[in-house]
């Protein structure tokens, strides 16, 4: 499956200036995923976000606009998220998805 270029830009940017600092990028799942200090951080599937936001926030997070389980393979991964191209039209919005994303990066080892 590819995935959308130019909200691959948008990520990238996003991340960048959130982070610091320039994401790695490894195609995973079909599509391509942002890698911080070894860790998936997100990745776009068609022209969707895969949000890896973790088991503490998944389920309060699928009642979001837009969210849905993550799974594509038949069984849902606990911890990551579909949100839907539409919801992340507004740069607002797909920052603060970004957000989350960073938000439980950050408590993991680097690899």
């Amino acid at each position: 499956m590819a995935f959308d270029h130019q909200l691959a830009e948008r990520v990238r940017e996003c991340l960048h200036r959130v982070a610091g600092a320039l994401p790695d990028e490894k195609r995973m799942f079909g599509g391509l995923c942002f890698m911080i200090a070894g860790n998936m951080c997100c990745g776009i599937l068609g022209d969707d976000l895969i949000a890896r936001v973790g088991p503490g926030a998944y389920s309060a997070l699928l009642a979001e606009p837009g969210a849905a389980e993550m799974d594509f393979t038949g069984r849902p991964m606990k911890g990551m998220i579909m949100v839907d191209a539409a919801v992340l039209a507004e740069e607002d919005a797909l920052q603060q998805w970004l957000s989350r994303c960073l938000d439980f990066v950050m408590t993991l080892p680097p690899k």
